[in-house]
């Protein structure tokens, strides 16, 4: 093949033109047709690339050429302060990394004494730092799906050496600074007043960097002895982590059910009778931080469940997993609000506090566990948590337990009777309500377990909020939406108005 020069290029797009035609030759010779189909298909990957870039390179070109060869007299640049800047200065270069590669700009600067030089190129939306938006966008999917390296070695295959592990990281910090403005302008889809709106709020620890830890975790963690050098002794915490808050909102058609259709007794169900499935979520959406306290995670879903009932006609269903705080929190925001909401503790961490009370009377894996449980969980199921309760501690009397079974036994009691204002799962089931935080559970794995918590994984807040938005954003389904949303708000934060850094034809 001959070697060809943008450089020795006629126009500015004759180094693109021979770059295809030294392909196309290429690609004729027999000494191709000799060579395996992935090898042909390497080579027209990697100089289909380099084509793209003298393309992108060459349409660059031409713009500038325009800029330069264009009348004075028929031109005014502006600023942001309307002054007007005429005076013409060329020569003026900056790179830009983009998907196809490096590519060079050459623009001109308009110029007053005494003030700020312009660059007119707002027509070109050039972005404020070395990285296009096309590449900031690949960046922002890459690393947001996998670690940092991962992202860095999957851009560099397909676009060559454009970006670092270090630039990645404020790419991806840079391109979530707008998604609470983008939702605060997202208008819901109404839905009917027998529609239940359901909201479902957890948290979830992240392992951070030292400075990044809240002032009491930090302080712990510096004031920690270990009480083994290559290992944490049993029940020792590292003080690590620094807790997020996460909020899922959805809408779901009331479904009746049973009890039975929840858990079955401990003979069997009636091959007579299938059990009933559960409402079916639609239109999820979720949230969360790790900077915000759990105050703004929790007013921000009631913004959007409100956004979806403005006048609060729906039934307003909230499941927890019973944490005290949060359940003080949600009650004053709804209070606050005026705002009615039924809410229910989820029914799994219910079971969970009965697995443990019954190893305490029965052997673990036996059928008297299982039938306890079952029993107790039916129990509770018709709305009579208080005789359950009544029972666990008359038969660990009776039992006469000690040590770490009756302090099961008694955990599993504490839990029900302080709980008893949430645990009314007969109106929830006869309403046809979900009782399970099955969406949240999962959201705390995806949103953070499979890209925050990853091995080796150590964050900063700012990265740590930034990835954790986006992977909401995601899978709420906006990140389309939401590139276009935050595009535009990039071009006004770089030119405040139309009008300025611009040319205004003359008359």
């Amino acid at each position: 093949m001959e070697p060809y020069d943008a450089f020795d290029a006629i126009d500015e797009f004759a180094a693109a033109v021979s770059a295809f035609g030294c392909l196309q030759g290429d690609l004729a010779d027999p000494a191709t047709a000799r060579l395996a189909h992935h090898e042909v298909e390497e080579l027209i990957e990697e100089r289909g690339r380099e084509l793209l870039r003298l393309l992108f390179q060459g349409h660059l070109d031409l713009r500038a050429r325009r800029e330069r060869e264009q009348p004075r007299t028929t031109a005014v640049v502006t600023g942001a302060d309307g002054l007007v800047r005429p005076h013409r200065e060329t020569g003026h270069h900056r790179e830009l990394a983009c998907v196809f590669g490096t590519v060079t700009v050459e623009r001109c600067a308009w110029r007053q004494k005494g003030l700020p030089s312009v660059h007119p190129t707002h027509r070109a939306s050039l972005p404020a730092g070395r990285h296009s938006h096309g590449l900031r966008r690949l960046a922002v999917a890459e690393a947001v799906r996998g670690s940092y390296d991962q992202a860095k070695a999957s851009i560099e295959r397909r676009c060559g050496k454009v970006l670092g592990k270090r630039q990645a990281e404020h790419l991806v910090t840079e391109a979530a600074r707008d998604i609470d403005d983008f939702y605060q302008h997202q208008i819901p889809l109404p839905a009917t007043a027998g529609t239940l709106l359901v909201l479902q709020f957890d948290g979830k620890g992240i392992v951070m960097r030292p400075e990044a830890l809240r002032p009491s975790t930090l302080k712990a963690h510096r004031a920690a002895r270990r009480a083994m050098r290559t290992r944490l002794a049993p029940g020792e915490k590292p003080h690590r982590k620094r807790m997020a808050t996460l909020a899922c909102v959805f809408d779901a058609d009331p479904a009746h059910r049973r009890p039975h259709d929840i858990i079955a007794p401990p003979d069997g169900r009636s091959r007579e009778r299938t059990p009933r499935p559960g409402p079916k979520a639609s239109a999820k959406w979720l949230t969360g931080s790790v900077v915000h306290p759990p105050e703004h995670t929790i007013a921000a879903a009631f913004d959007q469940a409100e956004a979806r009932d403005p006048h609060h006609l729906r039934p307003w269903v909230v499941l927890v997993d019973g944490a005290r705080h949060q359940l003080d929190l949600i009650h004053a925001e709804a209070g606050r609000r005026r705002i009615r909401v039924h809410v229910l503790l989820d029914i799994v961490h219910v079971s969970e506090y009965l697995w443990t009370a019954a190893h305490a009377f029965h052997p673990p894996g036996t059928a008297d566990a299982d039938a306890w449980v079952a029993n107790h969980l039916i129990t509770i199921l018709h709305g009579q948590a208080v005789r359950v309760a009544a029972e666990i501690t008359e038969q660990a009397g009776r039992a006469r337990l000690r040590g770490a079974k009756r302090e099961a036994a008694d955990a599993c009691v504490g839990y029900l009777t302080g709980h008893l204002d949430q645990l009314g799962y007969d109106t929830a089931l006869a309403a046809g309500w979900p009782i399970a935080t099955g969406a949240i559970e999962g959201a705390c794995r995806h949103l953070i377990g499979d890209r925050l918590d990853i091995t080796g994984a150590r964050w900063g807040l700012a990265g740590a909020e930034a990835v954790l938005k986006l992977r909401a954003l995601n899978d709420n389904g906006d990140f389309n939406a939401y590139w276009t949303f935050h595009l535009a708000r990039e071009h006004e934060r770089l030119y405040p108005t139309p009008e300025q850094h611009s040319y205004q034809l003359m008359a």
